[in-house]
């Protein structure tokens, strides 16, 4: 069974009348496109003076032939442009989950949930034979990031707690509540510190730690220089 072209996308028609892949994306795209410009109230000459603002000319009569499928390509800057402009995300262009039920994830493949699709493309949820390391670490890397940063956020309102306390019932419940978040934070820290080295040892860069842990990587030592050390 295949699709055919629509305001969102593609529908399932007869199984006579099938459409290549790169047309199939293409046309979803130009269907989100249309249907987004249309539920802002834009034309198509709204929508490219936007993107002139941009700073990524794309002219109405390149829009509204995208949009009615007169064109041949659709270059992968203009995807991203075209998001800017319509204050969407790209991905949510290629992949409109919640406007589009299925697409076709590559050529020769059965249609599938859009969802399910969109977690792949973004690598949320790989391929049997993907090799994201790098990928992988800096997604881990984001969530330890946001526990150590909860955790020492814990760890420092508790301290005041600690230090304000009322009566000592109020003090050594802060305490035992300030134990366990310095905890939470060691371990969460421990672990964006492995990720971070992982990083590094695949040839990458980790991301820039907010200053509460800039404790988590650890400072490199002085250079003293021969001549000094000869003074």
């Amino acid at each position: 069974m295949t699709q055919r072209r629509s305001d969102h996308g593609y529908e399932k028609e007869d199984e006579d009348d099938f459409l290549e892949w790169e047309d199939h994306v293409m046309a979803t795209v130009a269907g989100e496109v249309r249907r987004r410009r249309k539920e802002l109230r834009w034309s198509a000459q709204d929508l490219a003076d936007k993107c002139e603002e941009i700073g990524y000319a794309i002219p109405r009569n390149v829009i509204a032939n995208m949009e009615s499928g007169r064109r041949a390509a659709l270059p992968l800057v203009e995807i991203m442009v075209l998001a800017k402009a319509l204050l969407v995300s790209p991905i949510s262009l290629i992949y409109p989950v919640g406007y589009v039920t299925e697409v076709r994830q590559l050529p020769f493949e059965d249609p599938q949930s859009t969802w399910d699709a969109l977690q792949w493309f973004v690598g949320d949820s790989p391929a049997d034979d993907a090799t994201d390391y790098m990928l992988d670490h800096f997604q881990a890397h984001d969530l330890e990031l946001r526990s150590a940063l909860a955790a020492v956020q814990s760890e420092d309102y508790e301290r005041w707690k600690v230090k304000t306390a009322a009566n000592r019932v109020q003090r050594e419940a802060a305490e035992r509540a300030l134990a366990r978040y310095a905890d939470q934070a060691t371990q969460a820290k421990y672990e964006l510190r492995r990720h971070r080295d992982a990083i590094r040892e695949g040839g990458g860069t980790p991301p820039h730690l907010p200053s509460p842990l800039a404790d988590v990587d650890p400072t490199e030592p002085d250079t003293v220089t021969t001549e000094e050390n000869d003074l």
